[in-house]
Protein backbone atom coordinates (compact mmCIF):
# COMPACT_ATOMS: atom_id res chain seq x y z
CA UNK A 1 0.00 0.00 0.00
CA UNK A 2 2.81 2.44 0.79
CA UNK A 3 4.44 2.13 -2.66
CA UNK A 4 1.13 2.99 -4.36
CA UNK A 5 0.71 6.08 -2.22
CA UNK A 6 4.28 7.14 -2.99
CA UNK A 7 3.75 6.64 -6.73
CA UNK A 8 0.50 8.61 -6.62
CA UNK A 9 2.16 11.45 -4.72
CA UNK A 10 5.02 11.56 -7.21
CA UNK A 11 2.64 11.64 -10.16
CA UNK A 12 0.64 14.45 -8.58
CA UNK A 13 3.79 16.44 -7.87
CA UNK A 14 5.07 15.94 -11.41
CA UNK A 15 1.74 17.03 -12.88
CA UNK A 16 1.68 20.15 -10.72
CA UNK A 17 5.21 21.09 -11.70
CA UNK A 18 4.80 20.58 -15.44
CA UNK A 19 1.48 22.40 -15.70
CA UNK A 20 3.00 25.84 -15.22
CA UNK A 21 6.50 25.41 -16.60
CA UNK A 22 7.32 27.10 -19.87
CA UNK A 23 3.80 27.03 -21.14
CA UNK A 24 3.47 29.94 -23.51
CA UNK A 25 0.63 30.13 -25.98
CA UNK A 26 -0.17 31.81 -29.24
CA UNK A 27 -1.03 35.43 -28.58
CA UNK A 28 -3.75 35.72 -31.25
CA UNK A 29 -7.47 35.18 -31.06
CA UNK A 30 -8.69 32.05 -32.83
CA UNK A 31 -10.67 34.17 -35.29
CA UNK A 32 -7.56 36.15 -36.33
CA UNK A 33 -6.82 35.37 -40.01
CA UNK A 34 -3.19 34.64 -39.06
CA UNK A 35 -4.00 32.13 -36.31
CA UNK A 36 -3.56 29.09 -38.55
CA UNK A 37 -0.17 30.39 -39.71
CA UNK A 38 0.79 30.86 -36.07
CA UNK A 39 -0.21 27.28 -35.24
CA UNK A 40 1.82 25.89 -38.13
CA UNK A 41 4.78 28.09 -37.11
CA UNK A 42 4.63 26.69 -33.57
CA UNK A 43 4.50 23.09 -34.81
CA UNK A 44 7.11 23.30 -37.57
CA UNK A 45 9.34 26.29 -36.80
CA UNK A 46 9.15 27.03 -33.07
CA UNK A 47 11.88 24.58 -32.09
CA UNK A 48 14.51 26.73 -33.82
CA UNK A 49 12.93 30.21 -33.98
CA UNK A 50 11.74 32.63 -31.31
CA UNK A 51 8.58 34.68 -31.77
CA UNK A 52 6.67 35.92 -28.75
CA UNK A 53 3.39 36.24 -30.66
CA UNK A 54 3.57 32.48 -31.30
CA UNK A 55 4.80 31.66 -27.78
CA UNK A 56 8.01 30.07 -29.11
CA UNK A 57 11.56 30.39 -27.86
CA UNK A 58 13.75 28.33 -30.15
CA UNK A 59 16.73 30.68 -30.45
CA UNK A 60 18.98 32.24 -27.85
CA UNK A 61 20.62 35.59 -27.23
CA UNK A 62 23.28 34.14 -24.96
CA UNK A 63 26.32 33.46 -27.17
CA UNK A 64 27.62 30.82 -24.77
CA UNK A 65 24.29 28.98 -25.03
CA UNK A 66 23.96 29.08 -28.84
CA UNK A 67 23.40 25.89 -30.76
CA UNK A 68 23.85 25.12 -34.44
CA UNK A 69 20.09 24.87 -34.88
CA UNK A 70 19.30 28.30 -33.42
CA UNK A 71 17.41 30.13 -36.13
CA UNK A 72 16.77 33.85 -36.32
CA UNK A 73 14.82 35.48 -33.52
CA UNK A 74 11.76 36.87 -35.24
CA UNK A 75 10.92 39.17 -32.35
CA UNK A 76 13.80 41.32 -33.57
CA UNK A 77 14.00 40.45 -37.26
CA UNK A 78 11.39 41.82 -39.66
CA UNK A 79 10.58 39.65 -42.69
CA UNK A 80 8.50 40.02 -45.84
CA UNK A 81 6.19 37.24 -46.99
CA UNK A 82 8.32 36.74 -50.12
CA UNK A 83 11.51 36.37 -48.06
CA UNK A 84 9.83 33.87 -45.74
CA UNK A 85 8.61 31.81 -48.70
CA UNK A 86 12.11 31.86 -50.19
CA UNK A 87 13.59 30.67 -46.88
CA UNK A 88 10.98 27.93 -46.50
CA UNK A 89 11.52 26.65 -50.05
CA UNK A 90 15.32 26.84 -49.93
CA UNK A 91 16.21 25.82 -46.38
CA UNK A 92 16.74 29.32 -45.02
CA UNK A 93 19.09 31.77 -46.68
CA UNK A 94 22.26 29.73 -46.22
CA UNK A 95 20.72 26.32 -46.85
CA UNK A 96 22.90 24.90 -44.10
CA UNK A 97 20.55 23.92 -41.30
CA UNK A 98 16.86 24.52 -42.02
CA UNK A 99 15.17 21.74 -43.98
CA UNK A 100 13.87 22.75 -47.40
CA UNK A 101 10.08 22.85 -47.74
CA UNK A 102 9.46 22.31 -44.04
CA UNK A 103 5.95 23.49 -44.95
CA UNK A 104 4.52 23.67 -48.47
CA UNK A 105 1.62 25.09 -50.44
CA UNK A 106 -1.09 26.92 -48.52
CA UNK A 107 0.57 26.15 -45.17
CA UNK A 108 3.78 27.87 -46.33
CA UNK A 109 1.78 30.92 -47.46
CA UNK A 110 -0.02 31.06 -44.10
CA UNK A 111 3.28 30.95 -42.17
CA UNK A 112 4.71 33.62 -44.49
CA UNK A 113 1.74 35.94 -43.95
CA UNK A 114 1.87 35.40 -40.18
CA UNK A 115 5.59 36.22 -40.02
CA UNK A 116 5.27 39.19 -42.37
CA UNK A 117 2.67 40.69 -40.03
CA UNK A 118 4.21 39.93 -36.63
CA UNK A 119 7.98 39.49 -37.02
CA UNK A 120 10.17 42.40 -35.97
CA UNK A 121 7.76 43.84 -33.43
CA UNK A 122 9.62 42.48 -30.61
CA UNK A 123 11.55 42.03 -27.62
CA UNK A 124 14.29 44.59 -27.94
CA UNK A 125 17.70 45.21 -29.46
CA UNK A 126 19.40 41.91 -30.28
CA UNK A 127 22.80 43.55 -30.85
CA UNK A 128 22.92 44.51 -27.19
CA UNK A 129 21.75 41.07 -26.09
CA UNK A 130 24.45 39.39 -28.17
CA UNK A 131 27.14 41.70 -26.83
CA UNK A 132 27.82 43.26 -30.23
CA UNK A 133 28.72 46.95 -30.37
CA UNK A 134 25.62 49.07 -30.17
CA UNK A 135 25.22 52.68 -31.22
CA UNK A 136 26.50 53.85 -27.85
CA UNK A 137 29.87 52.14 -28.38
CA UNK A 138 30.46 52.76 -32.06
CA UNK A 139 32.92 55.56 -32.81
CA UNK A 140 33.83 56.31 -29.32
Amino acid sequence: MAPRALIAACLLAAAALTTGCGSQTIDLSKDDPNHTGAQIFVERCGGCHTLSKAGTQGSTFDVSDRETVDGPNFDDRKETADDVLFAIENGGFSGAIMPENIVTGQEAREVAQFLAKYAGKGAGDSTKKLGAPGPETVGG
